[in-house]
């Protein structure tokens, strides 16, 4: 399963894979809006994976398979300052 992935110009560190190279077809209009213009990062083979850096692997094929796309956030931000 390949998977190419996106990388929003607008939020940093949020992208967008899709199952079909350039088919943005599956991905609702208001999602695009704040993604912003989606630049092409690279093409992923999914099937010999055993896992992913920020993602579980199991949570992208399966949004793949269902919707045609996983949009995978920005890492939370956590504030560790003493009170």
């Amino acid at each position: 399963m390949l998977a190419s992935v996106y990388r929003s110009k607008l939020k940093d560190q949020m992208y967008l894979y899709l199952a079909k190279k350039d088919n943005f077809s599956s991905v609702p209009e208001a999602l695009l809006k704040i993604f912003g213009r989606p630049e092409f990062s690279m093409q992923l083979n999914l099937k010999n994976r055993q896992k992913l850096s920020r993602v579980e692997l199991s949570d992208v094929k399966e949004a793949l398979k269902e919707n045609g796309y996983y949009l995978q956030m920005p890492p939370a931000i956590h504030d560790n300052k003493a009170d």
